[in-house]
């Protein structure tokens, strides 16, 4: 089912699958308060009702007791017939007590008319004065239980709504409880369901940032999503396809150019050896003109093509944990013999460090740096190499006791190919592209490099995350 939907319409029936169990709880929850008030509402009603049934079957008894003594002094109809119309006039207050309770208060209400009867037949009666008296006290007493047996009643009926109140109170607590656990389940499952298809499509953008090629995009969920996915492996294998080209290319002008290139220097060295005829002075000059500057094209040539395999590599990392200090270590011990034919001293002043990188990359990044100190400072000079903890960065310098950067080049020295305007006169001419290598290898770590102002020298930094 999911797999037919959008992104948009997985995400707008999540909304409305949650909102569809919050609201249902909601309307069972004002279901429950709803009854619960009607009930409450005709239990009042209820209360109501019999304390006026109670009051009223109290004066009725009084003015059937009036009118009963009345006629046995008098012994007129009319107080008789009075009698009757009280008694009478009573039957609303007990089919009330009736209603309400048939199995208690209509037991007693049932009474009442017993006795009424017989306050009656006592009316005539020779003997009939206690009978009477005897009939309106049961009357009395009865009204009296009546009255009791009505606040029971009531009392028992406000029980019975405070019980139903608390389980109506549970009910729905646990219904809100599974509601709002059922609408977490949901928004996780939704969740899940969005957030796999979109980490799968991070993780492919990461992988062809890094230009790693060769793993295939696979992006499941959503339909438009999975689509993208597609669209991605195309572009995987689009960028695959260029990047074989640029090996071609590159090997293609590598072939190109070095081929009359070597060409020219057999040429020349065949000139040197005077193969044709002897050279005059000015003839051997001329050649080895062109046989330095034969030299210095197929340098260029090459740091050409290794400046570009490097920016095209520099992507391509391969992490690992490693311990920076004996990296440094390393990359000092490998360079010890050019400093010392140069007369120059290297200080190396580590703490421990590791750090998740591409241990080549970043050896070849600070080799650079370290090379071109070495190379830039002057005999009897000294280089500086440090690394240290800033924080969440693993921070390296590289300090030379050379002449310098000039000011109006410090935004450009990491540029390809360019040369500053401050050059040793002990130092061999530079390509140009070791500084550039550096910030293309120290960048793709998500690195930075700069170069720091000083009194004296060149001060280069390089700044690396500890971790991904």
């Amino acid at each position: 089912m999911f797999s037919r939907m959008s992104f948009r319409q997985m995400l707008l029936a999540g909304f409305l699958l949650i909102a569809l169990v919050l609201g249902a709880a909601a309307m069972q929850g004002l279901h429950l308060l709803e009854a619960f008030a009607q009930q409450s509402r005709h239990g009042a009603d209820a209360a109501l009702g019999l304390t006026s049934a109670a009051q009223q079957l109290a004066e009725r008894t009084v003015d059937m007791e009036r009118s009963a003594r009345q006629y046995r002094v008098l012994g007129d109809d009319a107080l008789k017939a009075r009698f009757v119309v009280s008694r009478d006039g009573a039957e609303s207050a007990l089919a009330a007590f009736s209603a309400a309770a048939p199995a208690t208060l209509g037991g007693v209400a049932d009474a009442w008319r017993a006795a009424a009867r017989q306050a009656e037949a006592a009316l005539d009666a020779a003997t009939g004065e206690a009978d009477l008296r005897d009939a309106l006290d049961r009357l009395h007493r009865i009204n009296e239980r009546l009255s009791v047996d009505a606040r029971q009643w009531v009392a028992r009926q406000n029980a019975t709504l405070l019980n139903q109140l608390e389980a109506n109170r549970l009910r729905l607590a646990w219904q809100v409880l599974l509601a709002v656990l059922f609408g977490a389940l949901l928004a996780a499952l939704f969740g899940w369901q969005l957030a796999r298809p979109v980490k799968q499509i991070e993780a492919a953008i990461e992988d062809l940032g890094e230009s790693r090629l060769d793993r295939p995009i696979e992006v499941e969920g959503p339909a438009d999503l999975r689509q993208l996915g597609q669209r991605l492996d195309w572009l995987r294998q689009r960028l695959s396809e260029l990047e074989a080209d640029r090996v071609r290319m590159l090997r293609h002008v590598s072939h190109e150019l070095k081929t009359p290139l070597a060409a020219l220097r057999e040429g020349v060295a065949l000139l040197e050896d005077e193969v044709t005829g002897a050279l005059s002075p000015p003839q051997r000059e001329v050649v080895g003109i062109l046989r330095a500057n034969a030299h210095v094209l197929q340098g260029r040539i090459e740091d050409l093509l290794g400046f570009n395999a490097a920016v095209f590599d520099a992507r391509r990392l391969h992490r690992s944990t490693f311990a920076l200090g004996a990296l440094l270590e390393r990359i000092v011990d490998a360079q010890r013999l050019q400093a010392q034919s140069r007369d120059v001293s290297i200080v190396l002043d580590t703490t421990p460090i590791s750090i998740d990188a591409d241990a080549e990359k970043i050896g070849v990044a600070i080799g650079n740096l370290l090379a071109n100190a070495i190379s830039f400072s002057p005999a009897g000079g000294e280089v500086s190499l440090r690394a240290r903890h800033g924080g969440e960065w693993a921070i390296v310098d590289c300090i030379d006791a050379g002449p310098g950067v000039a000011g109006d080049d410090a935004g450009r020295i990491f540029d390809p190919f360019f040369q500053g305007r401050r050059q040793p006169a002990t130092a061999r001419e530079g390509s140009g592209v070791g500084l550039s290598i550096v910030r293309e290898y120290v960048q793709a770590h998500g690195g930075r490099v700069a170069l720091v102002s000083g009194e004296r020298g060149a001060h280069f930094r390089i700044e690396l995350p500890l971790s991904v």
